[in-house]
């Protein structure tokens, strides 16, 4: 197991006898009987906490959004995220892409790797892993039995702990649990206030921001960028991409007020990219990054599109902001870490005849940006865009996105409860574009319409959240046709 020495800041190995977690790292709560005997019993008390992810109508504010509740149910485990080191990213889009090509880069160096993102696609595991391995469902139901009685407790004083706080909770103690080098920690919601806001990483990245969750993040860009900035700590480094001149400014006044020294990728950094095509590797995109220490030429993005490929960037310059904090990092075996980079769920084509690509893009910004890799990456006669939403999204954004790709547009629902219905999306669709649409209630049903309209050389695109992109791999996973 690689290990972090605080002088040098290179790994040496630890030997055999040191294999067990130290007192310091493990957490024993005193209890006269375990509360879950199985792991279904875990997650139904789990499932059973408020959860912001599926509620339509609430308040972004410290009530709803409590750090000292996070804080109180930290301190009852035994702070287990003041026991790991860490790397914290915020931002509206690609957290996810960037916090794991991040990862991979880190594992191919040798270093044990935490990796803690949301939402999940298909199973709540996807959203805590070591090593590119999700957590199991028994260490699961350890730590759920471990964090039950802490929770139980806090609520004969204060609101309980959310879903969220409850699995982020769990993300940091078996980190702890497990003694990773380093954990790389995505936001959920925002910033200021998200859960994951309570740890003192070794640096902050901040992924393109734009507008998405107006309702509770403010209904302007530079409202949106004040609360993602709200991740940037005192004498923190924070490395960014080019924003929106609104967001930039925001993000700037922030790290000055702190001290926090702020790096942007295309400007302190050397950093461009470009779209190409090859035999090899077919359509895809190559960036060059160099810095003092790291020069990256013509490297290939792992993931389609060229929004990955500034995601890309973001990734390598975080790789280089760990080397400056002392790290030990090669960057042949970055580049091959890199290179084993999959995710689930971005532009990941699910079925072959008829051809089914999947999506999860939420906002604007990610429509666009999806239409705009599909006609590079993928070709086709027509594309039958399956869409449905929640209701705390940008919808006129995301609507007027879908006219400039789609040749034809069905509206369904995810069995999400803020899932917008398919008939007031039609409604809002045709009164904002002028076209045609066709609705269905059921995905499984919009996917039967869509089949029916298109030919061998055309390609149906299901998109618009993480909940309809789950079930759409989950339905093709149970049958290879619908």
């Amino acid at each position: 197991m690689a290990i972090i020495s605080k002088s040098t800041g290179k790994k040496t190995q630890k030997t055999s006898s040191s294999k067990k977690p130290s007192s310091a790292s493990v957490v024993t709560v005193k209890r006269a009987a375990k509360a879950f005997r199985t792991y279904e019993q875990a997650l139904q008390y789990l499932f059973d906490k408020t959860d912001y992810e599926k509620q339509g109508r609430l308040r972004y504010n410290v009530t709803t959004f409590d750090l000292d509740r996070m804080n109180e149910l930290l301190k009852g485990l035994g702070n287990p995220h003041n026991k790991i080191k860490s790397v914290h990213i915020a931002g509206t889009k690609g957290k996810g892409s960037t916090a794991t090509m991040l990862a991979r880069m880190l594992e191919a160096n040798g270093f044990k790797v935490g990796l803690y993102t949301s939402p999940h696609v298909i199973t709540l595991h996807e959203r805590i892993s070591i090593g590119s391995v999700m957590i199991s469902k028994k260490d699961m139901l350890d730590l759920m039995n471990r964090i039950e009685p802490v929770v139980e407790k806090l609520l004969k004083k204060q609101s309980g702990p959310t879903f969220f706080e409850i699995m982020t909770a769990a993300a940091f103690l078996y980190f702890a649990d497990k003694q990773v080098d380093l954990a790389v920690i995505e936001t959920g919601l925002g910033g200021r206030l998200d859960s994951t806001n309570v740890v003192v990483p070794e640096l902050v990245g901040i992924t393109p921001i734009s507008i998405d969750h107006q309702n509770l993040l403010g209904p302007t860009l530079d409202s949106i960028a004040k609360e993602k900035a709200g991740v940037i700590k005192k004498g923190i480094p924070v490395i960014t991409v080019q924003q929106d001149p609104l967001a930039m400014r925001v993000l700037k006044k922030q790290a000055t007020a702190l001290k926090a020294p702020l790096t942007v990728t295309g400007k302190d950094i050397d950093f461009s990219y470009r779209f190409e095509s090859s035999r090899e590797h077919g359509p895809h995109t190559r960036i060059c990054l160099t810095t003092s220490t790291s020069r990256f030429e013509h490297l290939r993005v792992p993931l389609p599109g060229e929004h990955q490929a500034v995601n890309c960037g973001l990734a390598l310059a975080m790789l280089d902001g760990l080397k400056n904090k002392g790290y030990t990092i090669d960057d042949q075996k970055a580049i091959v870490g890199l290179n084993s980079v999959k995710m689930e769920g971005r532009m990941e084509i699910i079925h072959q005849d008829p051809r089914i690509l999947v999506d999860a893009a939420h906002n604007a910004a990610s429509i666009r940006a999806l239409i705009q890799a599909i006609g590079q990456h993928v070709p086709y006669d027509s594309l039958v865009i399956i869409f449905g939403c929640n209701n705390d999204k940008d919808i006129p954004g995301m609507l007027n996105e879908l006219q400039y790709g789609a040749d034809k547009v069905i509206f369904t629902r995810s069995n999400s409860p803020k899932a917008v219905s398919p008939s007031e999306l039609a409604e809002m669709y045709s009164e904002l574009c002028g076209k045609m649409c066709q609705t269905s209630l059921s995905l499984k049903e919009a996917i039967r319409i869509g089949e029916s309209a298109i030919s061998k050389e055309d390609l149906i695109c299901v998109t618009g959240s993480f909940y309809l992109v789950g079930q759409a791999k989950q339905l093709y996973h149970a049958s290879a046709a619908i």
